[in-house]
């Protein structure tokens, strides 16, 4: 077997830190027989402050031909007063469009041992389960015109585009279908068809594409206003939610918070498979920076080390790895770890590294 290509994007605030306990993991799963080598880029802030801006193209180049990516976080306050086009977010915009990563996947899986860490009862979120599909490469973060001008009475007028066309929704919403057919069967579409055209036509398109292919999962279509409220009324009736760039975005923030904490949650951007074989792949953890903790230890890895257990499982097909990875967060929440964002009364405490340690002895016992 030829090597995997991993290219690591830490980028900044607590993304170097989550990013090296992935790899701790990483390494581990390589002293048991996956072939693997690595290579750095910058990414964010980081690289504004190298290279005087957050995309340098020598990191999409590598992305590109990378085989799997691998990225913390980026962004923070340092770099909010940039010109908007300067900021840092701006590179996790670009990176996603050029590496054609379209389907971004956001599981909310709530972990039996942390249902009491919810702000919701526990017996509303025990046992969750749920798969947020959401398009990655169009809608109001890529439509044009996106512009600021200044209108002859002296007021500034603010102009973001939503735009998308039939077969940028086909390719998503049948990653949604193609998900539904390996869990629960049932797909929920979330849209605005009621005050928007865009949602009327992503209504329309996913409507006739579940009749032409998918007529065997079941199609349920939502206001994305009405999932938001469904998601903390009563989340177990989703199985797997697909939607827009924009209402992706914050649903699967308010779904991260059914879990207990945004920084329990990984997730997987793919695009169309390469020559190789494999799809283009971007693997990282929903939460952001967090320059209040960065630097201290404090950060929660698990949602970084669980990005890598989707690259096992949809980068690399070892389906059986990746849960054993999964399993192994389990146990170790189970033993009462947990860091400062899921603590709870008679747990044990733990920072970065101590948390990736017990992950690893749990990884040890299953071996």
């Amino acid at each position: 077997m030829n090597e995997y290509k991993l290219l690591l994007l830490p980028g900044d605030g607590i993304g170097p830190e989550v990013l090296d306990a992935t790899m701790r993991v990483v390494g581990w799963y390589g002293h048991k027989g996956l072939p693997y080598q690595t290579e750095e880029a910058l990414l964010g802030g980081a690289a504004i402050d190298a290279t005087g801006r957050p995309d340098p193209d020598e990191t999409f180049v590598k992305a590109i031909a990378a085989d799997a990516v691998l990225m913390g976080s980026v962004g923070g306050p340092k770099w909010d007063g940039l010109p908007f086009a300067q900021r840092a977010e701006r590179g996790l915009l670009r990176v996603r469009k050029d590496m054609g990563v379209y389907a971004n996947l956001r599981p909310a899986l709530c972990f039996d041992a942390l249902k009491d860490a919810s702000t919701l009862k526990p017996e509303i979120v025990a046992g969750l389960d749920i798969l947020i599909v959401r398009e990655l490469m169009g809608g109001v973060y890529f439509g044009e015109p996106k512009e600021t001008t200044t209108l002859p009475d002296g007021q500034k007028r603010a102009v973001d585009s939503g735009v998308y066309t039939t077969s940028e929704i086909v390719r998503v919403c049948r990653v949604a279908f193609d998900m539904a057919r390996l869990r629960g069967n049932k797909v929920h579409s979330a849209e605005k068809s009621n005050v928007m055209v865009t949602g009327v036509l992503w209504k329309e398109v996913i409507t006739d594409l579940h009749k032409r292919e998918y007529s065997d999962v079941e199609l349920h279509h939502i206001l994305a206003d009405n999932a938001a409220m469904q998601l903390v009324r009563n989340p177990k009736q989703f199985d797997v939610l697909v939607t827009d760039n924009l209402f992706g975005d914050v649903l699967s923030d308010e779904a991260a918070q059914l879990t207990g904490s945004i920084g329990m949650l990984p997730s997987a951007s793919l695009g169309d498979r390469k020559p190789n074989g494999l799809p283009s792949a971007l693997y990282e953890p929903i939460h952001g920076s967090a320059p209040d903790i960065a630097g201290q230890g404090l950060a929660n890895p698990i949602a970084s080390i669980l990005s890598f257990a989707m690259c096992l499982r949809y980068s690399f097909g070892l389906k059986d790895e990746a849960v054993r990875l999964e399993k192994a967060v389990d146990s170790v929440l189970a033993q009462g770890f947990r860091t400062g964002d899921i603590m709870q009364p008679g747990m044990t405490k733990v920072g970065t590294t101590a948390m990736t340690d017990a992950i690893l002895k749990a990884l040890d016992a299953s071996a």
